[in-house]
C-alpha cells in the first residue's frame, strides 16, 4: 500500500501576503507540515508540495519534500483544493493508494494525530476521513433584523448544548480513487473528533498568524 502526502501551497495570497512561507518559530509554515509528515514516515512513503511559486519550491526542496509544479491555470484565488490534488495524481504513477492532505495554513497539530487518524481510516473501511472539532457556541441567524437561535433555545445554558462540529482542516485522508473522482470528503467520510487548541489555528489573516505564534510559543514552553 502506497500512501503519499500532498501539501498544496500556491504563491499568491492576498489577505496575508506570502503566508505559506512566513516564519513560525523560526521555520516557514510550509516546513512545519513537511516536518510533521517526516515524523510519520512509518505511514507515509513520499511527501509532495504542489506549487506555482519559485520561493515555495525552493523551501520545499530545502526541507526534503518533492515538488509538483502546479500550472497557473489551477492556481487562482477561486480554485478549489481538489484541483491541485487531481493534477498531482495525474503526473504521478498509478500505484498510489491513499492521499493525505496537509494544509500549510494549519501548521500546528497534536503529535500523534496523523497516526491515530490513519489507524481509524484503515479500521473503518471508509473512503475518506477528515478532522472535526466541537463548537459549543450559541449560534443563530439574523432575519429581518431579528435574531433566530439555531442550535439552542433562549435561556439555555451553553454547557447543556448538543455540540455542532466544524471542519478544522488539520488532517484529510482520502483514497486516491476518490480524489480522481473529484472528492476529498466522500459520502462515507469518517469525522475524526479533535479536542485540542491547535484545531483553532487556520491562518488566513495577520490576526490568525499572531494567534498561531502565541499558541506555538505556549506549546514549546509546556514541553
Amino acid at each position: 500500500m502506497k500512501n503519499i502526502v500532498i501539501i498544496p501551497a500556491r504563491g499568491a495570497s492576498k489577505r496575508l501576503p506570502n503566508k505559506n512561507i512566513l516564519p513560525l518559530g523560526g521555520i516557514p509554515l510550509l516546513a512545519h507540515n513537511i516536518q510533521y509528515a517526516q515524523a510519520n514516515s512509518a505511514i507515509i512513503d513520499v511527501i509532495y508540495v504542489s506549487t506555482d511559486d519559485a520561493a515555495i519550491k525552493e523551501i520545499a526542496l530545502q526541507y526534503g519534500a518533492q515538488v509538483i509544479d502546479r500550472p497557473s491555470s489551477i492556481s487562482g484565488d477561486l480554485e478549489p483544493t481538489i484541483s491541485s490534488l487531481q493534477h498531482a495524481l495525474s503526473v504521478l504513477d498509478d500505484t498510489i493508494d491513499n492521499v493525505i492532505l496537509l494544509q500549510p495554513t494549519n501548521p500546528l497539530r497534536p503529535e500523534h494525530l496523523l497516526k491515530d487518524c490513519f489507524e481509524k481510516f484503515q479500521n473503518t473501511n471508509c473512503d475518506s476521513l477528515f478532522t472535526v472539532s466541537p463548537n459549543f457556541h450559541k449560534l443563530g441567524k439574523i432575519v429581518d433584523e431579528k435574531f433566530q437561535p439555531f442550535n439552542y433555545e433562549i435561556g439555555q445554558r451553553s454547557q447543556d448544548l448538543e455540540p455542532l462540529y466544524f471542519e478544522n482542516g488539520l488532517v484529510y485522508i482520502s483514497k486516491a480513487s476518490s480524489i480522481k473522482q473529484g472528492k476529498i470528503i466522500t459520502e462515507d467520510a469518517f469525522p475524526f473528533v479533535v479536542n485540542h487548541l491547535f484545531a483553532k489555528v487556520d491562518i488566513d489573516t495577520q490576526e490568525d498568524f499572531d494567534f498561531a505564534q502565541l499558541l506555538y510559543q505556549f506549546s514549546k514552553n509546556e514541553r
